[in-house]
């Protein structure tokens, strides 16, 4: 039973005037960072799920050899500068 209707001090609750309850600024900043974090972890999950459900999409249509101008392809002399 609660003798004399006081309230019994929580763990979770910080004890003591209501303006001590209010986030510091360092703990606001770090709950910034933190979901910025999680928008970050959502986007790159979707990105994955889209590249594994279609992985021909993301690759480019170029091979490294389109853009050889003076030598053949397949060609592997050194051109010296």
């Amino acid at each position: 039973m609660m003798d004399g209707g006081q309230p019994i001090p929580s763990p979770l609750v910080p004890f003591g005037n209501a303006s001590d309850s209010s986030m510091s600024l360092e703990q606001k900043t770090t709950f910034v960072f933190v979901i910025l974090l999680f928008i970050f972890l959502g986007i790159l999950i979707v990105r994955c799920f889209r590249i594994l459900l279609d992985p021909y999409r993301s690759m480019p249509t170029s091979t490294w050899a389109d853009g050889l101008e003076g030598l053949e392809k397949g060609q592997f002399d050194h051109a010296l500068a």
